[in-house]
């Protein structure tokens, strides 16, 4: 077996595309901050019942565990970092008021959320926690469009659903656990007959709403179909309005927005809106969160809350970044004003290379488009041609 070779699902990421990604993630932090959103550096790994608290099962086959050699028990390295805020949300921070946190760093999955996905993921997110209502939902989801915009992603879709619909439902029509994780499975993949299957033993007005989640999905006309379409239930009729009122918020800030009340992803944590972005020619979601009010509850404190998470790496790969390696070359040289002007240019932000003795015929291999010259008795930066 070659030494060099990575595991499956796992790969470098080289010089471009870091540059690119790591530009992104200094962009997206200072824009959080300046929307009062205080970074914080959870650990990669901790012990695999404070990783998994909170977060009910979806977590559990995604999460690596291992033994601690020092301690004996089982860690496991994150799959998410949203428990870990909220473990130091609950029980580290210990704020009453309103508190907003973002963070970025990798999360790794035991297994790939496709055929052709990776399994470290570079995630940057942005939470709130102690605000139930509605307005930090649409704070959260204004952030993540913003982001994605700042990232360069182009054309963007979001798509809102509400778990608590379907919650409305199972607790209404006392829907025993079993058949409740069946009837999930079902609404998640559409599966018109096991629906009607399953509904087959419900009160007719609960039966009928649920086989209603399938098709409630597409443009601003499913809220009122949903209306004649689901029972009055005051919860139902919340959450409807809820979606109506966050629709509204985000007009103009996105080029579309669609409905799906049957989407239940993050069901077992999540506890209300839940949201999606999409870009122009990219299957898969490129941002997502929603509302978890009860994840800090095993820490000590259920706390509101409500967020949303990126794969750096996806979106950068869909941004209109800068050209990675355009810098300047500058020859070795021991002369003051040489050495004075490579450090003002890079305190401009400029990336200067000094041009190390004996490698001139390597020189294209640094991707540099300009050099510094002496012209007219000063340095001068000038366009480099190739093979020069």
């Amino acid at each position: 077996m070659d030494n060099w070779l990575l595991p499956e699902n796992i790969d470098d990421i080289l010089p471009a595309e870091a540059d690119r990604i790591e530009s992104l993630r200094r962009a997206l932090l200072d824009l959080f901050r300046g929307h009062g959103y205080q970074l914080v550096w959870p650990p990669l790994v901790e012990y695999v019942e404070s990783l998994l608290t909170g977060s009910g099962r979806d977590l559990d086959l995604m999460t690596f565990k291992l033994v601690d050699q020092m301690s004996g028990r089982l860690l496991g390295v994150r799959a998410d970092i949203t428990p870990q805020v909220a473990r130091i949300d609950a029980h580290i921070l210990n704020r009453s008021g309103v508190t907003r946190l973002c963070y970025a760093g990798s999360v790794l999955h035991a297994m790939p959320g496709g055929a052709a996905r990776r399994r470290e993921l570079l995630q940057v997110g942005a939470e709130i926690y102690g605000h139930a209502g509605i307005e930090s939902d649409i704070e959260i989801q204004r952030l993540m469009l913003l982001a994605l915009e700042r990232a360069g992603c182009g054309s963007l879709q979001i798509d809102l659903g509400h778990v608590g619909v379907f919650r409305a439902l199972v607790r209404r029509g006392a829907v025993p656990a079993g058949r409740e994780l069946d009837l999930f499975q079902a609404l998640q993949g559409k599966d018109q007959p096991a629906l009607r299957e399953l509904v087959k033993p419900l009160p007719r007005e609960i039966a009928d709403a649920l086989l209603a989640l399938a098709e409630l999905y597409g443009g601003a006309g499913v809220l009122r179909e949903a209306r004649l379409r689901l029972p009055e239930y005051p919860e139902i009729c919340a959450a409807i309005a809820d979606l109506e009122q966050a629709a509204r918020a985000i007009e103009g800030e996105a080029s579309g927005c669609s409905f799906d009340l049957g989407e239940l992803r993050g069901y077992h944590y999540h506890t209300g809106i839940v949201f999606a972005a999409y870009a122009e020619g990219h299957a898969d979601a490129i941002g997502r969160g929603g509302r978890y009010d009860e994840i800090g509850r095993a820490f000590g404190r259920a706390r509101p809350a409500t967020g949303f998470t990126l794969d750096l790496r996806d979106v950068a790969g869909l941004g209109q970044t800068r050209r990675p390696g355009a810098g300047i070359l500058a020859p070795y040289s021991n002369d003051q004003a040489l050495r004075e002007t490579i450090a003002r240019l890079r305190a401009a932000g400029e990336m200067v290379i000094v041009d190390l003795p004996g490698h001139e015929h390597t020189r294209d291999e640094l991707g540099i488009d300009r050099e510094l010259r002496v012209m007219g008795g000063a340095w001068q930066v000038v366009r480099r041609s190739t093979g020069g």
